[in-house]
């Protein structure tokens, strides 16, 4: 390969020798495999083109501004003195971890009682060492399937650490356990990942907060920060997983999230997305419903706001029978925001009994906003109950009438309106302080 393509903008400063002086930071307890796993990500990253206009999993979104240019991956001084703010209020945590700049700089330590039965809140580069099996078994073990496979790569590549939870079987952490991925700012690549591993008839609460400075200089796509952030979810037979995730990178931060869910038999999973930042965002979210009685639910609230970009793709994958996922993504749009959801539901052949439900509403608040949905079904079993549908709609004249004659002012008036729209998803969500914290945190963008 010529030094003329290694400098291109298909990979950025992602090149050999970046990935050469990456590599040779690893720590001295790296096994083999990671490094091997790194370099074999690697290479599929350099192999892989960018986004091009026939790409269908890149349908309507703003490929000519995704660009790898001027972004580096922090050092460990960048990380040791940058401020990781909690983004989330949880109050009585189980647990606590925060990272900047893929490194942890803080942690509270699990309850004793907890510890005592096997609980683990640790990180990506401990377990290496105390939990190399399951981490083997479980790290980026799903390969991604939604478009983002380049940007799957580059992650696999130059990930550092993240959070490893593991709750053993039969045990139950009541509490949230909240994991903070911070990026210290401008030009900074971030690889923030989580790892959570729940045995048979474990149950746990799970809080991913993503965070960075708002830029002191004007946005632009080498002003902000970059992040490519992963995920792995596991629920064994008869788990109880809630993962809540909310995102408010700076206004001028390229975003991809790469979600990926497995759920075993009789397990329930409910995931619920918040994203409120970034100046264009991609999230991909991959539940696989892998055996009978297994329940997925995929939620998402966005606010979108002056020219940010949402890019949402989802699949819901049934490979057994009796299985169910419901999944419903909420957009509000304001000024001249765009939002993209593509998602498809697969049902195999021997997924009989299946019952799938995808739903994505928008709610317009701006003429110049645009929202795009592109909901689907492939199906290849005849017994099963699968609906989807998508909506785009504007607040309702009436409504904010009768707000105002009461005295409310119209700014305020449309945002009750907003959180109106939004509370069908958020009622979804049983930890009640978990409720109110991302209803503090969705006021925040219209403040």
């Amino acid at each position: 390969m010529s030094s003329t393509s290694l400098s291109s903008p298909a990979i950025g400063t992602f090149t050999p020798e970046a990935f050469a002086a990456h590599l040779a930071a690893q720590p001295a307890h790296a096994p083999a495999w990671w490094l091997e796993r790194k370099r074999a990500a690697h290479a599929q990253f350099v192999a892989l083109p960018m986004p091009g206009p026939t790409d269908e999993g890149w349908r309507f979104s703003s490929r000519e501004t995704l660009t790898l240019a001027g972004f580096a991956p922090a050092t460990a001084a960048s990380a040791t003195s940058a401020a990781a703010p909690a983004l989330l209020t949880v109050a009585e945590a189980a647990a606590a971890l925060t990272f900047c700049d893929g490194r942890l700089v803080s942690r509270q330590a699990l309850p004793a009682e907890l510890s005592a039965r096997g609980v683990v809140v640790g990180t990506l580069q401990e377990a290496l060492r105390s939990h190399p099996d399951l981490l083997r078994g479980h790290f980026l073990s799903q390969p991604q399937k939604l478009g983002s496979e380049k940007f799957a790569a580059l992650h696999a590549a130059f990930v550092n650490d993240g959070a490893f939870i593991l709750v053993p079987k039969g045990v139950e952490v009541r509490d949230p356990i909240v994991v903070t991925h911070a990026s210290s700012g401008a030009g900074t690549a971030v690889f923030p990942h989580t790892l959570v591993i729940l045995e048979e008839q474990a149950r746990a609460i799970v809080v991913d907060a993503f965070l960075s400075p708002e830029a002191s200089t004007p946005a632009g796509p080498r002003a902000g920060a970059f992040a490519c952030g992963a995920n792995d979810l596991y629920a064994g037979h008869g788990a109880q997983l809630t993962y809540v995730a909310a995102q408010r990178w700076s206004l001028d931060t390229l975003s991809f999230q790469l979600n990926s869910t497995v759920v075993r038999r009789d397990a329930r999973v409910q995931s619920l997305n918040l994203h409120l930042g970034g100046r264009q965002a991609r999230h991909e979210s991959l539940s696989q419903l892998q055996a009978p009685g297994a329940f997925s639910e995929m939620l998402a609230v966005t606010v979108a706001a002056d020219t940010q970009e949402f890019d949402q793709r989802t699949l819901q994958i049934h490979q057994a029978p009796h299985t169910k996922s419901d999944l419903l993504y909420k957009n509000a749009l304001l000024d001249r925001a765009r939002t993209t959801f593509s998602g498809l539901i697969v049902v195999d052949p021997d997924a009989q009994k299946t019952d799938a439900y995808q739903s994505n509403r928008n709610l317009m608040l701006s003429d110049d906003a645009e929202a795009n949905s592109l909901p689907g079904l492939e199906i290849q079993a005849n017994d099963v109950r699968c609906t989807h549908g998508a909506t785009s709609s504007r607040i309702d004249p009436q409504q904010l009438f009768y707000l105002e004659a009461r005295g409310i002012a119209p700014t305020k008036a449309r945002e009750l309106l907003v959180f109106g729209f939004f509370e069908e998803v958020l009622n979804r969500l049983e930890h009640e302080g978990l409720h109110e914290s991302l209803l503090q945190l969705i006021a925040t963008r219209f403040h």
